[in-house]
């Protein structure tokens, strides 16, 4: 009996040793990866100027402001919740950053101090009117995106403000380099380094994932639901202001809505592609920054190709249907409308 079991055993180690390193990169992720070396294939063969270090770096650089905001919706997903509100609060921090920094005395650290207190308060608004006001995520969110928006424009007049690159650090961190790679994104590595670090090994991460997954059992167990949400949410907030800073210091000036409409649909399209389950509890930032590089080198291929710049919405809005299709796919939920 022991011969036997052992005998069963052993090809099992045998297979675990062998897909240990695939299983700890992951399907989901290994499918990303797939989609970006051939989408890295394909444009590169239709022009020789795509995959040279020069237009790379304009991927990186296109991304981070993109990839900022879906680091910390992966955060908010994995909680059970959800911010359609992040990228007018990423335009509020950008106007107000340019228009502190303009009436400060040219104190770049004022506007940016300003910015993210704006976003930190916005963010905990968000949590706040979730948790006590009992209101659907999505849908408050929903109108954070409209009412964020509609007061950047009323503060700004709805133009842009203030001209930030007469300023050393606004340069800095628009075209500075550190090591080869642009400041920016080293700044969306840290950040996303920071937030893996916090989600797969610390007790906070452990309870994130505990209250996406079954929000009641986390609540038995002790968790406080509320500070967590509102924690997240005020997070969000935060980093959505300093993905603004960054954009006020890539344009040069504070930008009401130009530069971040769209941002929070990309946001949750690569935190959904990276294997995010929408109802909460599943997720991580590794394949949210690999749907965030696959997203990033498919816009930029299709704008070295010359094609509409229209034909980006419609490739960005499939990818997230075909996202979300495959995860009730891989949960084996019955589809609405349809028989069991």
């Amino acid at each position: 009996m022991t011969t036997s079991t052992a005998e069963r055993s052993t090809p099992a180690a045998t297979k675990s040793g062998r897909l240990g390193p695939l299983a700890a990169v992951g399907g989901q992720n290994l499918s990303l990866i797939a989609a970006l070396v051939v989408v890295l294939g394909l444009f590169g063969s239709l022009n020789g100027n795509y995959l040279a270090w020069a237009n790379v770096q304009v991927i990186a650089e296109t991304v981070t402001i993109a990839g900022l905001l879906a680091v910390v919706q992966t955060v908010v997903i994995i909680c059970g919740g959800l911010d359609i509100s992040v990228g007018s609060q990423a335009g509020l921090a950008s106007v107000v950053s340019a228009m502190v920094f303009t009436s400060a005395g040219a104190s770049p650290w004022a506007g940016m101090a300003a910015a993210i207190g704006v976003g930190l308060a916005v963010g905990v608004l968000n949590g706040v009117i979730i948790v006590y006001g009992r209101v659907n995520p999505t849908i408050a969110t929903l109108a954070g995106l409209a009412a964020y928006k509609g007061l950047a424009q009323l503060v700004s007049g709805g133009r842009a403000q203030g001209y930030v690159l007469n300023d050393d650090i606004f340069i800095f961190l628009s075209r500075g380099k550190i090591a080869g790679l642009p400041v920016m994104v080293w700044l969306l590595i840290l950040v996303a380094a920071a937030v893996h670090v916090l989600l797969k090994y610390t007790d906070i991460g452990r309870n994130i994932y505990a209250i996406g997954g079954n929000d009641t059992a986390a609540r038995l167990a002790g968790i406080n639901l509320n500070k967590y949400l509102i924690s997240a949410y005020a997070l969000a907030g935060s980093v959505a202001a300093l993905a603004g800073i960054l954009l006020t210091a890539r344009t040069g000036s504070g930008q009401p809505v130009s530069g971040s409409e769209g941002l929070e649909l990309q946001s949750i399209t690569a935190a959904a592609l990276g294997g995010c389950a929408l109802k909460g509890g599943k997720g991580g930032i590794g394949g949210t920054l690999l749907a965030v590089a696959l997203l990033g080198a498919l816009q930029n291929g299709l704008t070295v190709q010359g094609i509409n710049s229209f034909w980006q919405n419609v490739a960005q809005g499939s990818l997230l249907v075909v996202a979300v299709v495959i995860q009730q796919r891989r949960s084996g939920e019955r589809a609405v409308g349809l028989p069991a």
